[in-house]
């Protein structure tokens, strides 16, 4: 841990304008950002006693190793710039709302030439109508309501293609579930439109459809079309039964999103239920960890700031109204933020009294309640983390806290096909984004040991690459201040311009530990693999299957950690997803490989003109034999490549198309 004092800016250094700064740790990497009226005042409180910080503001200045700021010329600007560099460098201690549960929300492919309706989660897509977010038992019901009076497509693009190719329709078309648009019993004009009604009812004109149900229920009575009448009845009761769901709160004219929230010490939980029309739509929540010493109005401002940055305003997902239950720091730039993301004013208002206050109240029970599940399931989840880390690292001895942990694994089949693995655990949890996957060719490829040696030969060649180009960085910052003054200019440019992607995340930072499948003679390629590079900060071990024994570098014996371990179970869990990701890159690598051509290897030959070369002439045989001239009659083919590919069969001869294209799997022979 660096000692704050080494590296504390002298306070005549720092400008007294509003800013964004950074906290990096000595591997580069941003682990705070935060942003402040006068830099000077802020920064100083870090420093002045860090003895006197909060624990987790303790941890922070601690673990950093610089600070670095970006004067900006309104405090507008150091909320855009604020939320942009924690969205693009995500620092593990500043504040992240996560989702205390995954919600699902109703969404219409309205993209799509026949619109699907379909229960969707995750990321929201372009060109995708989204209602919710609901819970999962009231969104399946409510679709499979709806879909008897709009029978819109709800079926997959696989099932949906095998309907059209059979010309018989899936179950849902034969009761009535679907208009079948895949069998032609409707135009897609007519099924865009019934898609276009599905959207109205949902987005709140329940009242119009319903009544003009019931005009037409009133004239079959009238024609004495008893039967189509008692069909028209029934939809108007599921209808009703999905309007009347929600409860009217609010009056009809109201779309608010109203939040509140419940905090401890160290923890703060956010309810928010979603007004529109004046019926609570749906509902949605988070917690939080503290890492400042955020007050409640701190909160609220990077709650709103991060919920509303994340999901933009696609089809009115932020109202006019905002209700939060304290006003947020600097309330007036932030509604403005939010105005430009709408498109349109937002008021962001503290209900006092009435019904919006008592709508208020609920909210805040729920997030109360929210907070006591919410530390009811984690305790004992982190109690297991903590203790297997520790158990851990005591039974290896090991000086330094297990923070992150590398396991790699090598699978291939008879030495085919090599592959490599590296999955990664933080505070003993997966990290997926900094899985990778690797590819072992040449001598590397001869037996495990060598494999494994090249595997975290390449693994920690990218971090002395990288720690090589960060002193570099350090150094050319260190020169004049007017080069200092134009990469912080430069910066802030870079990360007000939202058109730019951020930069793809690295994985350079080392580990505490390497984790490798198998016993002493890997583990000794590993060791050996990380001194050769000068590495001696990052410790190596190995779990052999047979017996589940842990193995250290040059040790004639293993480490035996009880049965019960909680250490035992985490390198067990460690090892097996090594070995999962590595079998599933090693089939898809395999899977590829099972169908061989001698076309393949034709320089500027693409998928597409084998495709065109064999349609033109039925087989490989028949391609070596044409002429560059009767090659240049296949479609795509230009005489240029025709002459490449007469070329290739003449220096390779005829055993470059002995060989026919097979598929492995099923024994089918492609091409002969």
């Amino acid at each position: 841990m660096a000692n704050p004092a080494s590296y504390r800016p002298k306070t005549g250094e720092i400008p007294t304008n509003p800013g964004v700064y950074r906290f990096r740790d000595p591997h580069g990497r941003v682990v705070y950002v935060g942003k402040a009226k006068s830099l000077r005042s802020r920064l100083n409180s870090y420093f002045a006693n860090p003895a006197g910080l909060l624990p987790k503001t303790y941890a922070m200045v601690h673990a950093a190793s610089s600070v670095e700021w970006t004067v900006v010329g309104s405090e507008l600007e150091s909320l855009q710039l604020e939320y942009t560099w924690i969205k693009e460098f995500k620092p593990r201690f500043n504040v992240v709302f996560r989702d205390d549960k995954t919600y699902p929300y109703l969404a219409v492919t309205m993209s799509e030439k026949y619109p699907r309706v379909q229960v969707m989660r995750g990321d929201k897509r372009k060109g995708t109508r989204y209602f919710g977010p609901y819970t999962a038992g009231a969104i399946r019901e409510t679709m499979d309501t709806l879909l008897r009076v709009f029978p819109v497509r709800s079926c997959s693009a696989g099932v949906f293609k095998r309907a059209q190719a059979s010309g018989r329709p899936c179950l849902l078309g034969y009761i009535d579930k679907c208009s079948a648009p895949c069998v032609g019993r409707i135009s897609p004009e007519d099924h865009r439109a019934l898609a276009d009604d599905f959207c109205a009812f949902m987005g709140g004109e329940a009242k119009r459809f319903i009544n003009k149900l019931e005009k037409q229920m009133a004239d079959a009575v009238a024609k004495l079309d008893y039967e189509h009448a008692a069909r028209l009845r029934d939809d108007i009761t599921a209808l009703r039964k999905v309007f009347e769901r929600n409860a009217v709160v609010l009056s009809e004219e109201t779309d608010a999103d109203v939040f509140a929230l419940h905090e401890d010490e160290l923890e703060a939980a956010v309810q928010v239920f979603h007004v529109r029309g004046g019926r609570i739509r749906g509902q949605r929540g988070w917690v939080v960890e503290k890492v400042e010493d955020f007050t409640t109005p701190d909160l609220v401002e990077h709650l709103l700031q991060q919920v509303y940055g994340e999901d933009g305003d696609t089809h009115g997902r932020l109202p006019r109204e905002v209700l939060v239950p304290v006003a947020p720091s600097n309330p007036e730039d932030l509604a403005k933020w939010l105005g430009g993301i709408r498109g349109a004013k937002v008021d962001i208002r503290v209900p006092l009294r009435g019904d919006k206050a008592a709508l208020m109240s609920t909210v805040r029970e729920n997030a109360e309640h929210a907070l006591k599940l919410h530390k009811t399931r984690r305790a004992g989840d982190i109690t297991v983390r903590s203790q297997a880390l520790q158990e851990l690292q005591e039974a290896l001895d090991l000086p330094v806290p297990l923070l992150r942990i590398e396991c790699f694994d090598v699978s291939h089949v008879q030495g085919t096909n090599v592959v490599a693995s590296m999955v990664v655990v933080e505070d003993g949890l997966p990290k997926k984004s900094d899985y990778r996957k690797f590819s072992i060719t040449g001598p590397a490829a001869a037996d495990d040991t060598a494999a494994m040696h090249d595997v975290l030969t390449r693994r920690f060649r990218h971090y002395l690459q990288d720690k090589s180009a960060q002193v570099d960085e350090d150094v050319l910052e260190a020169g004049t201040a007017e080069a200092a003054a134009d990469a912080a200019a430069e910066a802030a440019e870079a990360a007000l311009d939202t058109t730019t992607p951020a930069p793809k995340a690295k994985f350079a930072y080392p580990p505490n530990l390497v984790v490798v499948d198998g016993g002493q003679p890997q583990v000794n390629a590993a060791a050996r693999a990380l001194k050769d590079l000068g590495i001696d900060d990052v410790y190596v071990v190995g779990l052999a299957k047979r017996l589940e024994e842990v193995w250290l570098p040059d040790s004639d014996f293993p480490v035996i950690l009880p049965r019960t371990s909680q250490g035992l179970y985490l390198l067990q869990r460690i090892r097996d997803e090594a070995h999962r990701f590595a079998i599933t890159f090693h089939r898809q690598k395999r899977g590829k490989a099972m169908t061989v051509s001698a076309l393949d290897a034709v320089p500027g030959l693409g998928a597409s003109k084998r495709k065109a070369l064999l349609a033109h002439f039925g087989s490989v045989k028949g391609v070596k034999a044409a002429t560059a001239e009767e090659l240049a009659e296949a479609k795509g083919i230009g005489p240029a490549l025709a002459g490449a590919i007469v070329s290739h069969f003449a220096v390779n001869g005829p055993e470059a198309v002995a060989v026919p294209a097979i598929n492995m799997a099923t024994g089918e022979i492609i091409e002969t």
